[in-house]
């Protein structure tokens, strides 16, 4: 069954000179997750953060730390992420030979799972894994940077994954990331969307509008 939306901020859009504030006052401001985007340059075209970051920042907010691993290989990563502060991790089917192997790794760390699917990533990588995760991310945009255009095609896919989750009779969160601002939040929510990361749609006006804008795409776009 979809929850209420749920909204985690993407701090790739954040201020990376005061970083450890940005996250405190997205916190204040009313943000659910904190989503943090971790990219190799090699799985992804761009160069993010590593552990070391998750870490220091993981002081400055009690909420929990989405992160999303764009690296591949991702095995060797998962603990030193886990160690670093993490509660979610999500991982791209594409970035190790053994889908089932990592979610079971991930979970064993005492971590929540997540699998990611790009655009082009068919629904059938979840058919054996679905009922082992605690997470589905859907790719709005083709992963390596923000600001870009959502891809309406990936609401048919969404749409199905709410099909396939509600299947279970888990609670499962169904994630969308990747274009989501006032205009494209209601969609993906009414395809079955219960958690939406949002980076400039969150940042954009500055610290006093961060409250209004989390609003804003919690309430589906309205004011």
């Amino acid at each position: 069954m979809q929850q209420p939306v749920r909204i985690a901020p993407s701090i790739l859009s954040a201020d990376f000179a005061e970083l450890g504030a940005e996250v405190r006052r997205i916190d204040a401001a009313g943000a659910d997750y904190i989503h943090v985007d971790v990219m190799d340059g090699h799985f992804v075209p761009n160069i993010t953060i590593g552990p070391a970051v998750v870490k220091a920042l993981r002081p400055h907010t009690a909420k929990p730390f989405d992160v999303h691993l764009m690296i591949a290989p991702v095995d060797p990563y998962l603990e030193a992420f886990a160690a670093a502060g993490a509660d979610i991790l999500s991982v791209h089917p594409e970035s190790g030979p053994h889908l089932h192997r990592t979610v079971q790794t991930i979970r064993a760390l005492g971590k929540k799972a997540g699998v990611v699917l790009n655009p082009a990533t068919p629904l059938s990588v979840l058919d054996y894994v679905i009922e082992d995760l605690d997470l589905v991310l859907v790719m709005s945009v083709n992963p390596g940077f923000g600001g870009q255009s959502f891809i309406d095609s990936q609401l048919r896919k969404i749409e199905a994954i709410r099909k396939l989750i509600d299947a279970t009779g888990k609670t499962i969160d169904l994630e969308v990331d990747g274009g989501i601002d006032t205009a494209t939040a209601p969609r993906a929510i009414a395809a079955g969307a219960d958690v939406l990361v949002a980076g400039t749609a969150t940042f954009r006006g500055g610290p006093d509008a961060y409250g209004a804008n989390i609003a804003r795409l919690r309430g589906g776009g309205a004011a």
